[in-house]
Parts: C-alpha cells; structure tokens; sequence
C-alpha cells in the first residue's frame, strides 16, 4: 500500500537536483504529489519540499535519500506526511494562544500531539484553558532558582519526546542555555510588530507612538532576544480612537492568528531555516 511522505531538503545549489531527487522518487516506485522549490542566489542555497506518494518502506527511502545527500552536502528530512509532532507548551498567565492552539488542534486543523503544558503559574491561573487530560506541570521560578526551573523544562522535553517546543505567551526570557538548547525546535510569539516596541508593554508603547498598524511576529527562538529567524508575521489596522485596551484585544486575536499558522507551517515542515531567516513554502 502506498504511504504519503514528505521530503525536505537544503544544500549548496547546482544543477541536476531536482532531476536527481524525482528520479529516485520514480526508482522508488513514488509518485510526486506536491513540489515546491526556491534557491537564494545571495547565499547559493537552494531549498527543496517534496510530497510523494511511495508504495517502499520509509527506511529503503531514507537509504536511497542519504546515498543522494552525500553527493549533494544535503541536509535533508524524510517523514510521513501529517504524521503528528509531539508539542510541549509554555505559558504565563495570559493563556489565549494556549486556547487557540489547543481548539486547532481538537479540531483537526494542526497535526500535533500535545505531551504538556508548563507554566511559571499555577492550573488556576489559565482561565481561558480547558486543558482536560494534557499534563501540567506548575514550574514556579525566580531569580535565584531562574537554572534549576530551567533545567526541569529541559528535563520535560526529553522525558516527553517533545520534538517542538511552543511559547504561547510565555513571559520568562529564556537564558542563552536554554535557547542554544532548543535552537531550531522552539517557537515564541512576539506581541509586537518587529524589530518595533520590545520589552514591557508594547500596545502601550504603540498607542503614545500613535501608530496606525499593530502585529505580532513567530519567530524561531535564538539567544537574541526577539531576533531569531522569523516565520510568520500578522497586522490589524488601528485608528487615533483606539484604546490601550483596544490594541491589546485587536492584538490577541492577531497573536493567536499568527502563532497557530506558524507552528501548523512548522509540524507541516513547510519551514526551513536559513541563516537568519526562514524559506517558508506555505500551504
């Protein structure tokens, strides 16, 4: 019986890629359902995203992908397509992303699996949640004990299999440890239109600049506060009549909108980083 999968790949550009890569989708007794490509003549990467259907067993395919990534220097991943990523989530007392995310994913809409929720404040806090039977685990933390809440998070990726980590409005900065350890598998959402209006506060930072867009950015999480490579942005226009309190409900629903499509492009694996940007072939 065939099998869907999803092939990505990215090394240096050159001809005869595409050529090679379809030709051992056809060797495999595969058939190309979706192809999608894009090469950076800046950096002379080149960026593939490949849907195939296969009648052969994932680990001959991975084999025949591999022989063909040493001639290529590829990086490349081969995965079941849909199959779903396990997803620990982070949050702080403001749990609308939490709520969203988690109506994607019991409606069916984002393939994730998600092994716990964690947060700086206790079950009681997350008023907008109903978390049912995902593990929480409630991880207090202050400045003094800032290395030892961490490295509980640390343990609850590894213990959880937890291939993504989601910072759903989650108001603790991440120490340069952490971030060098989730580098590439954690995603936060930034309540403000980057690079603008970092910090404390950045609806209200908008308002007294009386800005006439508010947004909200994904971005894949990095040592740089706020700076890593960015996946998905959202805008809502704003008039001289909105309140602090208006931006700040205008810009939840844009939070939540942009958080949800950047985690469903990343398990979908329609993200590739590349350098301090992201390639994004969106569905």
């Amino acid at each position: 019986m065939s099998r869907s999968y999803t092939l990505v790949i990215d090394c240096p550009d050159r001809p005869g890629i595409v050529y090679s890569v379809s030709r051992i989708i056809f060797e495999n007794d595969g058939n190309i359902l979706e192809s999608r490509q894009f090469e950076d003549r800046e950096t002379g990467r080149f960026f593939l995203r490949v849907v195939f259907e296969s009648g052969c067993d994932q680990a001959v395919l991975a084999d025949a992908v591999a022989t063909l990534g040493e001639g290529f220097d590829m990086d490349w991943k081969l995965v079941p397509t849909n199959q779903p990523v396990k997803v620990l989530i982070l949050v702080s007392k403001f749990d609308h992303c939490l709520a969203h995310l988690l109506y994607k994913v019991r409606i069916g809409e984002i393939p994730i699996e998600i092994v716990g929720i964690a947060s700086n404040h206790p079950a009681a806090a997350l008023t907008a949640t109903d978390i049912r039977d995902i593990p929480f685990h409630h991880l207090p933390v202050t400045p003094d004990t800032k290395a030892q809440q961490e490295a509980s998070i640390k343990a609850l990726v590894k213990d959880s299999g937890a291939e993504l980590v989601v910072l759903a409005r989650y108001m603790q900065i991440l120490s340069d440890d952490l971030a060098a350890h989730l580098s590439g598998r954690c995603i936060n959402i930034h309540h403000s239109f980057l690079p603008s209006f970092k910090g404390a506060k950045p609806y209200h930072q908008a308002h007294a600049h009386g800005v006439k867009m508010i947004g909200a950015t994904a971005h894949y999480v990095t040592a740089d506060l706020d700076e890593g490579p960015i996946i998905h942005q959202g805008v809502e226009s704003v008039t001289h009549e909105d309140s602090p309190d208006d931006l700040i409900r205008k810009g939840r629903e844009v939070e939540n909108q942009v958080l949800g499509q950047a985690v469903a492009w990343h398990v979908a694996h329609r993200v590739i980083r590349n350098g301090r940007k992201t390639v994004v072939f969106k569905g």
